[in-house]
């Protein structure tokens, strides 16, 4: 059948955001998915499972109807019964109305995140929330910890353009896997490799596929990043690979930075990270001779409830030796500072009422099961809309999540595009859109690009985009006098490009794409830093990034706040993603789950041989939040007392029906919360 070739991009959660060449065999059925040229960055390259693509855009099981829920909780499709549009939208209503005649606004609680990063779909929601006065929400699962720890050092968020990391000669990965996570950094890590001799370190708890083909991985325990950071640091002062020069004209606080980390030397990190101090010498030596050195900082090693310092402390690294300087130089964390969008229109910024509670998702079980903290003395939650998330199985605490909704009170609904296990919890499920069948712009964070991308699809059967809802509900309530609620989405980009100063939305969309690089001055900050005097700061004001900062000191530090391994939990979990996964998405599709095979404890062989545990057997992973059932897999690259589970499978791959989050904290990191996904101590048992 011959296919036409369409242009789009990626909306999942990923800094790559690709530019996409999408084989469309007809209006409803589409063939290969591609890269595209059209962003460099981008360079024809997709990971795997986007190229797997129509797997899931034609999975027999999408829902393709709203549906009403007449049977028990948690069951799945059989607990439903189909009904018309009409009715759920208008059934929605009442039981929102009434529940917040009963116990005020705040009961209703809308929930999303970036199951698409499509602003006008993702965010459309808060339209909604803001023109009704429900409970806001504080957005925790992924940036929450990492933006407040680059910030502190550089006090903007951009960095090094991505494509410069080819022109490096020191490519350092810090706390991701981007094999799996952000496929484009490992691209052009390599080009550096292949084309000028560059050399790749990757800094990660275990040996990921990323950490496979590096020149040299190190390998510290969970939590104590900032460790290592400060004994390079140490290193590098004491032997000269400093940048005197660079410090005075660019940085504050180098003097104090210095007399700090004079105490903090390889000996005092070895016993910290666990690492050996020759190897911790070692790496501190290549990076200060390696003048262009380009350092990659991932969201991985920042899930801990120390990840903000964490990040603070490796944001140091290139401005001790003045590696912003060079070309293919200094460091990436997020280039998403870079877009500056007038968001009334999609949002409706200007009906937010900040005498509103605000409700942090990462602690969504704590919220349900009713702690008075969490709800600030407000109203119970009775009403949820969900958008674009799963929290069954991506929040902390499943076993906290799944009681809250179990309770009989809870009236929720989902839009989704399949009956996730999230779904199976709702009174209301609505079928969704996918990203090729709706309008929606794009902004990358590993790239410098703003994309617009057109509905190439008509949506399948009954299905609904996300803004479609909001408008629709809108006007159920009586609550459509922002501009926005009469907008379709393909008006609202348009008209908020329009009013952020930019290109119209057909202008960007023939381009391909418009570029937002600053020069490179701007990018490696040699025209200053983002705080007021211009100047990197050693010493941060963690009182101006989140409320919660009594225990982090402004000098760069391990900071002991971790949930430290015992005699009762003497493993460190971490639970990174899979390759075949996105978080919760791509956990339907037959291939993802043939590809990564079942969910697996990965664990040094000594600690394997130390219990009497051979390959495949059955181990429980506990704590005082609950347990799971996996399969033992001996891991080298790790050290003893760490425990990796990949994933995120989807709970119901667990034998006894819990995922791997049973196990994860819903405590928020410092300074301004955060999910701490990678804090966990544990014990393990024979199953």
């Amino acid at each position: 059948m011959p296919a036409d070739v369409v242009r789009s991009v990626c909306p999942h959660d990923c800094p790559s955001v690709c530019a996409l060449e999408v084989e469309r065999l007809n209006r409803q059925t589409i063939g290969k998915i591609r890269g595209s040229h059209v962003i460099p960055y981008t360079g024809g390259v997709v990971c795997a499972k986007l190229s797997r693509y129509a797997e899931r855009q034609h999975h027999p099981e999408r829902l393709s109807t709203p549906l009403r829920r007449v049977g028990d909780k948690g069951v799945g499709r059989t607990a439903y019964e189909p009904m018309s549009w009409d009715d759920a939208l208008d059934e929605i209503v009442e039981r929102f109305t009434q529940a917040a005649q009963r116990h005020g606004r705040e009961t209703v609680w809308p929930f999303f995140y970036a199951g698409t990063m499509g602003l006008v779909q993702r965010n459309s929601i808060q339209r909604l929330r803001h023109a009704m006065g429900w409970s806001r929400q504080h957005s925790t699962y992924c940036i929450a910890l990492a933006d407040p720890g680059w910030m502190a050092g550089t006090g903007a968020k951009r960095g090094t353009e991505a494509m410069e990391m080819a022109e490096s000669d020191l490519v350092v990965i810090w706390g991701s896997n981007p094999i799996a996570t952000n496929l484009h950094v490992w691209t052009l890590a390599n080009r550096a490799r292949k084309e000028r001799g560059a050399k790749i370190v990757v800094i990660d708890p275990y040996r990921s596929p990323t950490a496979e083909g590096a020149d040299l991985h190190l390998a510290p325990r969970p939590g104590t990043d900032a460790a290592l950071a400060c004994a390079v640091m140490h290193v590098l002062f004491k032997e000269g690979y400093a940048d005197r020069d660079y410090l005075a004209r660019h940085t504050s606080g180098a003097a104090e930075l210095e007399t700090h980390v004079a105490s903090r030397d390889p000996a005092w990190a070895s016993a910290v990270t666990g690492l050996c101090q020759e190897e911790i010498v070692a790496f501190a030596r290549l990076y200060g001779q390696t003048k262009r050195s380009y350092l990659k900082v991932g969201y991985g090693f920042s899930r801990q409830r120390n990840g903000a310092m964490q990040v603070f402390a490796v944001s140091c690294l290139p401005a001790v030796t003045g590696a912003w300087a060079e070309r293919g130089g200094g460091a990436l964390y997020s280039n998403s500072g870079l877009l500056h969008l007038e968001k009334s229109l999609i949002e409706a910024t200007d009906r937010i009422d900040t005498t509103t509670r605000i409700l942090d998702m990462s602690r969504i079980g704590p919220v349900l099961t009713g702690d008075r903290r969490d709800l600030g003395g407000g109203p119970p939650v009775t009403a949820m809309l969900m958008q674009n998330t799963n929290p069954m199985v991506v929040a902390p605490e499943t076993l906290k999540v799944r009681q809250g909704m179990m309770r009989d009170d809870l009236f929720l609904v989902v839009h989704e595009q399949f009956m996730t296990e999230t779904a199976a919890m709702a009174d209301i499920v609505l079928p969704a859109t996918t990203f090729l069948e709706h309008d929606d712009i794009y902004a990358g964070s590993g790239h410098t690009f703003l994309q617009v991308a057109r509905a190439m699809l008509e949506p399948y059967a009954d299905c609904r985009s996300n803004n479609e809802v909001i408008n629709a509900l809108a006007r159920r309530f009586g609550a459509d006098d922002a501009p926005g609620f009469h907008l379709t989405a393909w008006e609202l980009i348009d008209q908020t490009l329009a009013a952020s100063d930019l290109p119209g939305a057909d202008t960007i969309h023939a381009a391909g794409g418009l570029d937002l690089a600053k020069t490179f001055e701007k990018q490696h900050f040699l025209d200053g830093f983002g705080h007021p005097d211009g100047r990197f700061h050693f010493q941060a004001d963690w009182a101006e990034l989140g409320p919660n900062h009594a225990e982090l000191p402004a000098l760069p530090d391990h900071v002991a706040i971790i949930e430290a391994a015992d005699a009762e939990h003497p493993f460190r979990l971490v639970a990174p993603p899979a390759r075949n996964f996105l978080n919760s998405s791509f956990g339907e599709t037959p291939s993802s789950r043939r590809l990564e095979g079942r969910p697996t404890a990965r664990m040094h062989p000594t600690d394997l041989a130390r219990l009497g545990l051979v390959d495949g057997d059955r181990v429980r992973l506990g704590n005082r939040r609950g347990s799971v059932v996996v399969h033992a897999k001996p891991a080298e690259g790790q050290q003893t007392g760490v425990v990796v589970v990949e994933g995120l499978w989807p709970n119901a791959a667990f034998e006894e029906g819990v995922g791997i989050n049973t196990l994860t904290s819903a405590d928020p990191g410092r300074p301004n919360g955060g999910g701490v996904f990678h804090d966990a101590a544990v014990w393990i048992k024979t199953a």
